[in-house]
């Protein structure tokens, strides 16, 4: 790999499934490495569901040697109890990711919107179209929570290219 060559893990985090995506990124063209979800067993208590997320986080990072990662921030849910599992569930993927020793940057939702359509609301198929665009996919056929995790991803390398052209 050049180095202007770099690998990074988006995740689109849920106590049910969580998205992730592996996008390198080689002089400023981005391409898809592996994505998919991770689907937590029903009806298993919430620190089993945990530790799937971590264990098969650890697994891809271990595997894929991504140098950064990107994580979704957790919207304002209208359920206190939705929002606190969705809270254990991104400490639980930036828990794998801190000890394989990456850096998390978080991004609100609408910033990744905004970062790949142009709109911080755009729908989420506007959203899963630009991913398949960015990565020239002509027909994705992954779930909507890979996508999602896609998008941080790619929304992550947009804003880091943009540092390095500002001299951050």
């Amino acid at each position: 790999m050049g180095q202007d060559s770099v690998v990074v893990i988006g995740l689109d985090p849920g106590s049910r499934v969580t998205g992730y995506g592996i996008v390198r990124e080689c002089s400023g063209q981005a391409e898809l490495v592996v994505t998919g979800t991770i689907r937590t067993p029903a009806g298993k208590d919430m620190g089993t569901r945990l530790g799937v997320i971590y264990t098969r986080l650890a697994e891809l990072i271990t595997t894929h040697c991504p140098a950064e990662a990107a994580i979704e921030n957790v919207f304002v849910a209208k359920n206190p109890s939705s929002a606190l599992k969705l809270g254990q569930a991104r400490g639980a993927a930036m828990a794998a990711c801190a000890t394989h020793g990456l850096s998390v940057a978080e991004y609100e939702p609408s910033k990744v919107k905004k970062n790949l359509v142009g709109v911080g609301g755009a729908p989420k198929d506007q959203v899963a179209f630009m991913v398949a665009r960015c990565l020239g996919i002509r027909k994705p056929d992954w779930p909507e929570d890979a996508s999602d995790a896609l998008a941080v991803a790619i929304c992550h390398l947009n804003e880091r290219r943009m540092r390095k052209l500002m001299g951050g």
